[in-house]
């Protein structure tokens, strides 16, 4: 196999498939990148066996053939390379990277030993505006569990009807709710639970290129596909948390707030919370002002107190700074935030969109 491609492009490529490589030393084949080259154009093609990727992208093909090529490795080469064309030359022993004066000879990897892609036959395919999704993702990923005890938290609950696409996402300590309005051409509604970090990753190359994400569904996976991209994932099994009884119902005490001043006095409060240690907030009608404070033993305190428009009771609640400022991140212009109690959680959305609702559980008062 012999292949010419530019370096932004190869570049490129090895971004989108590099997320599919495994770094498990018990099958070095799963650390490689199949290059598949015929008629033209070169399938790049990565799995760890819970994701598959390949990537088709127009080449020159001075000999057709495959080669498996190490994939960190090269990686590293081409970054460093001038910005030139690349060629990429290899047999099932050996593999060549040559961009003008730099020559690089490498050990290959048996072609025939790589997985076979695999073929999914899917149920349901839905497209949506890829910049929106990505949007989604980003907001509510946020609170994705990073515990894989819990496997089910790792991932984004995906929850469709024929005008509605939900995500959600929870750790149980704070849960995110993001909502775009889709006409979709299915009967009956579905969910899925994806990986987070798999759909992060697909829901940001896709937005960086692409105007629209393909997701189809099978009964125990996912394909996404855009542009020249596909991703096969497996499903997260199991049952949800049923997320719409945290919600509340009823509230005592409405805010109105930049969330970006808010966002800025938390940070600043913040710097003395050590260990597990929260942050106060109290929420005052009378002064319409949001007092934020923080004490640590042996070190000192902090106060601080920023402008806010306040209806209903005066209420004093802790958080977790850094899930707090998670949802503010995720909030742009005047924030929302409704409270019941202090040992209630507090609810922050957009002022001016009710497409993304954060829940944050409070942290007892001593």
């Amino acid at each position: 196999m012999k292949i010419n491609i530019s370096k932004e492009s190869l570049l490129d490529v090895l971004n989108v498939v590099s997320k599919g490589m495994s770094s498990r030393a018990t099958l070095p084949i799963l650390s490689g990148i199949l290059i598949n080259a015929e008629e033209g154009e070169a399938v790049f093609q990565t799995t760890d066996l819970e994701i598959s990727i390949k990537h088709t992208v127009p080449v020159e093909v001075v000999e057709e053939g495959k080669v498996v090529i190490p994939g960190k490795l090269v990686s590293d080469i081409v970054k460093q390379l001038p910005d030139a064309a690349v060629e990429i030359a290899g047999d099932n022993e050996q593999v060549t990277i040559a961009c003008m004066e730099s020559n690089y000879n490498l050990s290959a990897l048996n072609p025939s030993d790589f997985p076979y892609f695999p073929e999914v036959d899917t149920s349901t395919t839905i497209v949506l505006p890829a910049e929106e999704v990505n949007e989604g993702v980003k907001k509510v990923v946020r609170a994705v569990s990073r515990d894989e005890s819990r496997a089910i938290l790792t991932g984004i609950l995906f929850v469709a009807d024929k005008n509605n696409v939900r995500l959600v996402a929870t750790d149980s300590y704070r849960l995110a709710i993001f909502d775009m309005q889709a006409e979709l051409s299915i009967q009956d509604g579905f969910q899925a639970i994806i990986p987070g970090k798999i759909f992060e990753d697909v829901a940001r190359l896709c937005a960086a290129d692409e105007k629209e994400l393909s997701i189809s569904f099978t009964e125990n996976q996912i394909v996404f596909q855009f542009g020249g991209t596909v991703f096969v994932s497996r499903k997260i099994e199991g049952t949800y948390p049923n997320y719409e009884q945290l919600i509340p119902k009823e509230k005592t005490s409405s805010t109105i707030i930049d969330s970006a001043a808010l966002a800025t006095t938390v940070k600043r409060v913040s710097l003395l919370v050590q260990a597990h240690n929260p942050v106060r907030f109290k929420f005052s009608q009378e002064q319409q002002k949001i007092t934020v404070s923080t004490q640590a033993q042996d070190v000192g305190n902090a106060e601080e107190s920023v402008d806010a428009e306040i209806e209903g009771e005066d209420i004093e609640i802790a958080f977790n700074h850094q899930f707090f400022l998670d949802g503010l991140a995720s909030i742009d212009g005047q924030v929302c935030i409704d409270l019941q109690s202090s040992l209630k959680p507090g609810i922050l959305r957009s002022a001016e969109d009710g497409s993304f609702i954060y829940l944050a559980m409070p942290v007892r008062l001593s």
